[in-house]
């Protein structure tokens, strides 16, 4: 066992998600060994030719995670772990909402054909589809969350990737999005929470509605705030000074000022810190994929390593 791999209790509870492959091509066999060869290139960004051979082929590792990053395998643990602490009361549900840029390399860019939405598991039929249900509905979410395009941004510094990131309060990821590297935070906020969705242990619907939205100046609009309100969340975002001189200049028209909690507001550093733990990982600090949905995988890996030990 290598410094970063999966333990025997971490196993234990990601072994139940890992899909078991098609009748015409069997059990897929080593899951526990390709992830770990995952896990090893998300950790040190090496080239999948580089990859040290006790994870066994390196073809085998790139197109399984390729795989896994279409069709949602990824996404299905990360959505379920969650469940498990909410159940237990350990999710912290006032939520900060922030974005990084990540600087993507050259050959990251250039990509022509769309992404896949899904991809057959092993064994699956010609001509025929069968992606699990659950798989399905989300890698029909997962193609919400990398448009438009491939998310290449081109600005001073080069070629650039936002990641918009919904981080609960003990510096967990709830939710995350892609964009381009020149888009704004403010209209992406709508989409990223959108994505919050923790699964009950029990019956019910899953809980999509954080108790409180915590965010910087950049996401103060009169549309988010609208949104806001209608869905009935509470937030504390500070006024930027020019949407203050518009609105006292409008006299009676400009409406109340915003409530503004500046103690609340020191508890958003909780998704700088999880930014922090996210670039940790050197494929998501730089995007080496050229394919958003691949990078996407990368992310919800990291993400998902992120619950499993914290």
């Amino acid at each position: 066992m290598s410094r970063g791999d999966l333990t025997n209790a971490e196993w234990d509870r990601l072994e139940s998600f890992s899909p078991p492959g098609g009748a015409r091509g069997g059990r897929w066999s080593g899951h526990r060994r390709v992830i770990n060869g995952v896990l090893h290139r998300v950790r040190t960004g090496v080239q999948w030719r580089d990859l040290p051979e006790g994870f066994g082929p390196r073809e085998t590792v790139c197109k399984r995670h390729r795989r896994w990053s279409a069709d949602g395998t990824w996404q299905m643990p990360l959505s379920r772990i969650p469940a498990a602490e909410d159940a237990a009361g350990a999710i912290d549900r006032d939520v900060s909402v922030d974005s990084t840029a990540v600087r993507a390399r050259r050959h990251a860019v250039g990509a022509r054909k769309a992404a896949p939405a899904a991809v057959p598991q092993k064994g699956a039929e010609r001509g025929t589809n069968q992606v699990d249900p659950v798989l399905r509905k989300l890698a029909v979410r997962l193609e919400a969350v990398v448009r438009p395009g491939e998310c290449p941004g081109r600005s001073r510094g080069g070629f650039t990737t936002k990641i918009h990131l919904v981080a609960e309060g003990r510096c967990r990821p709830l939710a995350f999005a892609l964009a381009p590297g020149h888009y704004g935070d403010g209209p992406r906020l709508e989409r990223v929470l959108e994505q919050v969705s923790v699964p009950r242990t029990g019956a019910g619907r899953p809980r999509t509605r954080p108790d409180h939205v915590l965010a910087d100046k950049a996401h103060t609009s009169r549309k988010n705030r609208h949104y806001l309100r209608r869905r009935g969340i509470r937030h504390t975002i500070p006024e930027r000074l020019d949407q203050q001189r518009h609105r006292k200049n409008r006299g009676s028209r400009g409406g109340r000022p915003t409530g503004f909690d500046s103690e609340r507001h020191k508890k958003r550093n909780t998704v700088e810190r999880a930014v922090n733990r996210l670039k940790g990982f050197r494929a998501v600090a730089t995007r080496y994929e050229k394919r958003a949905y691949i990078y996407l995988g990368t992310v919800t890996l990291a993400a998902l390593t992120i619950w499993l030990r914290t």
